[in-house]
């Protein structure tokens, strides 16, 4: 790598210009990172997904802070699955200390949910630098995250119970459990599925099927009825078929995308072969659409909980999930569609 000295401001600011650099570059392993001396900034590089799809605070804040860990957790021999599994238990005691008013608790909270969230990146990077990518260690990293926030959204429920609505008298009771289930079950899951599906097919585009973790309901369909009626599978068999209905669900929001993506397939058989043309030009449109499904991920819902409940006004983040994050869910997933519809051959 010809750029392996420069600081990464200069790095970021080539990479705006030229977004395939990263992408085109070899990346070093933590193994070899290790043998011949690559800087810490060259790993850093390497563990990244790509600088269209990663957030500035993850860029300059989490990521730092993830290697650093995955340096440590690699030295003790710890697999990115086993950190996946203690960010669940890091979440779900998150959860907990959110359930109370005291500041102290909820501080503790911040704590724990920004500890899990370092684990979430850490054993992804981790991953990518060893190797060791997987789709069930993806779907484990994507099952944690649901876990903390199930914890969370409880623990509001329960918080707003006994607490009066504002400018009432009436308790939250029931209308608070109602509110949570719009908010998470309604708002918060497809965007966030959504939005990740959109990343990875903006890698699957600028990187290549390698280079993606773009699944397909069809797929995992076979997977999964080709276990049936086999034993010592159970497992595998339950996984593939949850993962076949969280894939279905995705494409089914995503027809003008399904119909691209099959007319591709029908002249050039795979996206490798695609010409770069067509790729630049999905890719100029798709780009200015990361940052919604940055925003409709982890950090900014994470300091939105984190300042509602230092402030005891938990609901406020439940209203601005039903509301700002749902018309900039609704448009980012317009303005995808009609990229994906400008693109198909008539």
């Amino acid at each position: 790598m010809t750029k392996e000295q420069q600081n990464k401001e200069s790095y970021l600011h080539q990479s705006e210009g030229n977004p395939h650099l990263t992408e085109h570059s070899v990346s070093p392993s933590l193994g070899e990172g290790e043998d011949s001396g690559n800087s810490f900034r060259t790993l850093l590089r390497a563990s990244f997904k790509s600088m269209d799809t990663e957030e500035w605070l993850d860029v300059y804040f989490t990521r730092p802070i993830g290697l650093a860990f995955a340096l440590l957790w690699h030295r003790l021999g710890v697999t990115p699955n086993a950190i996946t599994i203690l960010s669940i238990f890091l979440g779900v005691g998150a959860g907990v200390m959110f359930f109370f008013t005291d500041t102290l608790y909820n501080v503790l909270g911040i704590i724990l949910l920004m500890l899990a969230n370092f684990c979430d990146s850490t054993d992804g990077q981790l991953a990518r630098l060893t190797k060791q990518q997987s789709m069930k260690g993806r779907c484990l990293d994507g099952f944690a995250g649901d876990v903390w926030f199930f914890a969370i959204y409880l623990a509001i429920v329960f918080r707003l119970w006994n607490q009066s609505m504002p400018g009432t008298s009436e308790v939250w009771g029931f209308w608070g459990l109602a509110l949570v289930a719009v908010a998470g079950l309604l708002s918060h899951s497809p965007q966030s599925s959504l939005s990740d599906y959109y990343r990875q097919i903006h890698l699957y585009f600028l990187k290549g099927k390698e280079g993606a973790e773009l699944d397909s309901y069809e797929r995992e369909h076979i997977i999964a009825e080709s276990l049936k009626g086999k034993k010592g599978v159970f497992w595998d068999r339950a996984f593939h078929s949850n993962y076949q209905r969280y894939c279905k669900s995705q494409e089914r929001r995503t027809p003008m995308f399904q119909k691209f993506h099959a007319a591709l397939m029908e002249e050039y058989g795979n996206i490798d072969k695609v010409s770069q043309n067509i790729k630049d030009r999905f890719l100029s449109g798709s780009r200015p659409l990361m940052p919604y499904t940055n925003f409709l991920s982890f950090n900014s819902r994470a300091i939105l909980i984190y300042v509602t409940c230092l402030l005891n006004c938990p609901w406020v983040y439940l209203l601005f999930e039903i509301t700002i994050y749902n018309i900039l869910y609704v448009y980012m997933h317009k303005r995808h569609e009609d990229l994906c519809r400008s693109l198909t051959p008539k």
